[in-house]
């Protein structure tokens, strides 16, 4: 079961009619996301969980929402949902059309919707299939970018910190501690050395409180504390005692971050944008200079149907493609014209260990050769992690080699009593940060801010930045949009709750009252709660009418089968390795990489879906090639032997690798749907 860490204090919510509805004195403004005065739609009272209506004509193709729906309700990513959007892309013409399903790009399209704009999203794949699920799992104001003096990174970080934690996503978001081991000394002689580097650290610590303080929004984490040697140990017994001199304990924020990116995309939805997956943009639409529209590749279509391929019109459309942005940059190249935008690709691995493979309450950040190690406490499990080293090939699949298990293993264990080894590693992945290009050899040098470049009319990239910070890159280029649309007010997203945010801190409270009312353990509510937020209500009301929705998922008893359902029946999963990889995470968190899963996961999903035993079966054959391949990579002892270790396995939606751009200059595989 999830781990329950101290909980922030989202903000002072009043309790209106039930628990679902939450009235806050900023609902009561008049100015709250109402009709614009320029004819553009608007959304009236969206924190309610209910009364959201999307006003008419304008905005959303002169839809009216049911007051009586709520936004989870009306968030909800079936596959109803997914074939309505399609036929929206293929008939509507848009405001701003979004190209990548990360953080970035969810974060826009919500962003977008909240404005009143008419919004699309395309991804090729998955949610969060790329950068957004592969990261350390914190919200950080990046405590090491005070040492670089990059005050403003910090400030920014420290501020969507704390509007995560206590306003936005508190379901979602929760405090960590982190101690920062001090080095011992060797002799007597070394005391003055010893100082100097807790009133360093400690001074850095206090700098990054200072600044969650006045900057950070509403701090939702506790204060840094310094520990003695003896007082480390008793919280981190696994601490090497001969290697400590002491510790600094201090708090960041902690994520599941593709659950996050899912709560977005399904958020901007409740807002009225049209959301789907794979759908592959192939080309851009151009009009003399001006980029019009995608053209765009849904992979879920019949092998030869006339619909898997087709036009998607907007005004102006959004590449927020990350470690792809090359790529967006690339379809340009026929008109001669170059973005003035570079990305590169930071490879970062991470293992997954036991909990009881190291003795400790809280986590570690420990200094590296080449950037920082942290050690996090991930429920029943350590994440370890992580590498930061340059990577050319394969982007949708990055590998994490022999060599970089090993370069993690000797790095924690300096400070470890008991020694890790790779009998103890549960689980690996690998990602890749988008990196602004320059100068450096080295990519942990490269500069984690972000940029917006217009490199055609109508034509508008992000690139860069930091998972924590995803929202500042969202309205800022939601703002350049803007600016080319007219009309559009302001960004609204610092006071947009994301679903499930509504109401939590009263359900939170009386979680044991649910549980005793829906007949399931507190452990159960919790765990539901800290993944779902308020729309646990959904998850127990399957169980509540199937009451083997409550049974343990195969292979994975923490989760159970109500989860899978939920996932392809309201979060958009299409496939098996959306929910094992990223509406779960038991690829890496069990021993087994999700196999034993995998049979169970897929007769939930196919009732959802309506998947035949053929269909079943090709989807348990398609995971298990794609774990086989990740295993193999993980014995190479290189990037270039481990890409193509990993890339035996083929894409289950129907396209091996990303590395073409358009279209007609790439053959694709046909779908296995």
């Amino acid at each position: 079961m999830a781990a329950t860490l101290p909980r922030p204090s989202p903000g002072r919510p009043r309790v209106a009619g039930d628990a679902r509805e939450v009235v806050t004195d900023r609902d009561r403004r008049s100015d709250v996301l109402t009709v614009t005065d320029r004819g553009r739609a608007g959304v009236a009272g969206y924190p309610g969980e209910r009364g959201l209506l999307l006003a008419a004509p304008g905005g959303y193709g002169g839809r009216v929402r049911d007051p009586n729906l709520t936004r989870s309700a009306a968030g909800q990513l079936s596959p109803e949902r997914r074939a309505t959007d399609l036929r929206r892309l293929r008939a509507e013409r848009f405001d701003v059309l979004i190209i990548g399903g990360g953080v970035t790009g969810a974060g826009a399209a919500l962003d977008a919707a909240s404005r009143g704009l008419k919004v699309a999203l395309v991804e090729a794949r998955d949610y969060a299939a790329g950068t957004s699920s592969r990261s350390s799992k914190l919200i950080h104001g990046g405590l090491r970018y005070l040492e670089q003096l990059e005050f403003h990174l910090v400030h920014e970080a420290l501020t969507e910190r704390g509007l995560l934690a206590t306003r936005l996503a508190p379901h979602l978001v929760r405090p960590v501690p982190i101690l920062v081991p001090l080095p011992a000394g060797g002799s007597l002689r070394d005391l003055p050395a010893r100082a100097f580097r807790r009133a360093y650290y400690g001074a850095g610590v206090a700098a990054y409180d200072a600044f969650a303080g006045i900057f950070g929004g509403g701090r939702g984490m506790p204060l840094h504390r310094h520990l003695t040697r003896e007082g480390a140990r008793r919280i981190f017994p696994s601490l090497r005692a001969d290697s400590l001199a002491g510790a600094i304990r201090y708090y960041d924020g902690q994520v599941d971050d593709a659950r996050l990116v899912v709560t977005l995309a399904r958020t901007a939805a409740s807002l009225g944008a049209t959301v789907v997956t794979s759908a592959r943009a192939v080309g851009l639409i151009r009009q003399a200079r001006e980029v019009t529209g995608v053209r765009v590749r849904d992979l879920e279509a019949a092998p030869g149907s006339p619909d898997a391929e087709f036009e998607v019109h907007a005004r102006v459309v959004i590449g927020a493609t990350g470690v792809w942005s090359d790529d967006m940059s690339q379809m340009l190249n026929d008109v001669g014209l170059r973005p003035g935008i570079r990305v590169r690709a930071s490879k970062g691995v991470h293992l997954v260990v036991p909990r009881s493979a190291i003795t400790g309450e809280t986590g570690l950040i420990l200094r590296t050769p080449s950037s920082v190690l942290f050690v996090i406490p991930w429920g029943g499990h350590w994440i370890i992690g992580t590498t930061d080293t340059d990577w050319r090939l394969d982007r949708s699949h990055p590998a994490a080699s022999a060599r970089d298990i090993q370069y993690l293993l000797d790095q924690v264990n300096t400070v470890l009593d008991r020694p890790l080894t790779t009998a103890d590693i549960e689980g690996v992945y690998a990602g890749l940060r988008p990196l602004l290009a320059g100068e450096a050899d080295s990519t942990s040098k490269l500069s984690r801010e972000h940029a917006v470049f217009e490199p055609m009319l109508g034509l508008l990239l992000v690139a860069g930045g930091k998972y924590t910070t995803y929202r500042v890159m969202a309205s800022d280029v939601v703002d350049r949009a803007a600016h080319r649309l007219g009309g559009v007010r302001p960004s609204r997203t610092a006071d947009l709750p994301l679903l499930g945010a509504d109401g939590y801190p009263a359900m939170w409270r009386d979680r044991a009252d649910l549980a005793r009312r829906h007949g399931v353990p507190v452990g159960v509510v919790e765990h539901l709660l800290e993944r779902y937020g308020t729309m646990t209500r959904e998850l127990l009301a399957l169980i509540d009418a199937d009451p083997l929705q409550a049974s343990p998922l195969a292979g994975a008893p923490e989760y159970l089968a109500a989860e899978v359902t939920y996932a392809a029946r309201a979060e958009g999963a299409l496939h098996l390795e959306d929910v094992l990889t990223r509406r779960t995470r038991i690829s890496f968190e069990t021993t087994h990489r999700g196999l034993e899963s995998a049979g169970h996961t897929a007769e939930l999903m196919g009732a959802v879906l309506g998947w035949d035993a053929a269909t079943r079966e090709r989807e348990v054959a398609h995971y298990r090639a794609r774990v086989e391949a990740e295993r193999e990579s993980q014995l190479m002892p290189d990037d270039a032997t481990a890409d193509a270790a990993r890339l035996g396995a083929p894409d289950v939606r129907g396209f091996a690798a990303d590395r073409g751009v358009d279209g007609d200059s790439v053959e694709l595989p046909t779908s296995t749907h």
